[in-house]
């Protein structure tokens, strides 16, 4: 097994001395509270922005709760690129505060608006649900583009870990439905297979933040059934076919039970055409992303995106 990042390292070293056990032990609703106070310790301090507000997409159950950011600096009657972005957390924990940081970082570098959705989690709401709420909310994102002061046609989706996997299936869906038109799919170590077949399950199973037994808990509590694994809104790596996709940027962390199927889906897209920019970080854990107070590679996955957005919105 690769060395862990010496940062990394100490994530993993303050969870243990913390006492906080295993997600899988625990009920979902006090996960998500593990989750947040997990967050506050690892998350920089929050940036200023030039506007946050809180908005709402109509869904097939109801309101979806967004979280809108438009970056420092720009001016209020600026139209905008915008991200969609979905929070990781595997589809049972995170939401819109847990992720509020990263939003926050990726606006300000990418000079782009960013529309966090929080969408429903299992286990009260199972699959399908956290992937219609993803599709609605884009939709309608695209739609209210111009009273948002939105550009609709510099529109990105993006996500970590579930959010990667909720970004993809909205691309896939999108192209498959005539839209939104969409810039770029930004897939941060994405879960892309249920299956969890790749050597990267095996390799990297247990004494890393995601384990083995933690994806499990996951899986088993937002899928319906065995049945669902087959399913390509949840497999993404199962869709028929990757041609006509948006360009994509895919980040994978180096020790992580999800980085061969996030190398495979990245792939899958490039033999059928689409562009994409893979980048492996040596080292690092699943999850890096939202801890740059202790791993600044966060840092460098931040201007990625960031990087990758600009180049996306200039096409």
């Amino acid at each position: 097994m690769m060395p862990l990042d010496s940062h990394a390292g100490k994530v993993l070293e303050m969870i243990r001395l913390s006492g906080r056990p295993a997600y899988e032990t625990l009920a979902p609703a006090v996960a998500r509270e593990y989750s947040r106070a997990a967050r506050a310790v690892l998350a920089p301090e929050p940036p200023e922005m030039a506007e946050i507000r809180a908005l709402a997409a109509p869904g097939p159950a109801g309101a979806i709760p967004l979280r809108f950011y438009r970056p420092a600096g720009s001016a209020a009657e600026a139209v905008l690129p915008a991200l969609v972005y979905f929070h990781g957390g595997g589809w049972v924990i995170g939401d819109l505060d847990t992720h509020d940081v990263v939003c926050r970082q990726i606006a300000n570098a990418a000079r782009a608006a960013v529309v966090s959705v929080d969408y429903r989690l299992a286990p009260e709401h199972k699959f399908p649900a956290a992937v219609e709420d993803a599709i609605a909310a884009t939709a309608w994102i695209a739609d209210s583009a111009a009273s948002l002061g939105l550009d609709p046609k510099r529109l990105a989706v993006g996500g970590d870990s579930a959010g990667g996997n909720l970004a993809s299936v909205v691309a896939l869906t999108a192209r498959d439905q005539g839209g939104p038109a969409l810039a770029l799919q930004a897939l941060i170590y994405p879960a892309t297979e249920f299956a969890m077949t790749h050597p990267s399950h095996q390799r990297f199973a247990e004494g890393l933040l995601l384990t083995r037994p933690t994806m499990e808990w996951f899986r088993d509590h937002y899928l319906r059934g065995p049945g669902d694994i087959a399913d390509w809104r949840a497999s993404p790596l199962r869709a028929a076919s990757f041609a006509g996709l948006p360009p994509a940027l895919v980040l994978i962390a180096g020790c992580d039970p999800l980085s061969d199927e996030g190398e495979d889906y990245a792939n899958r897209l490039r033999a059928a055409g689409v562009p994409v920019t893979l980048k492996r970080f040596e080292g690092l854990i699943h999850g890096f992303l939202t801890m740059g107070k202790v791993i600044p590679a966060a840092d460098e996955a931040v201007a990625d995106i960031a990087g990758a957005l600009r180049v996306a919105f200039a096409r």
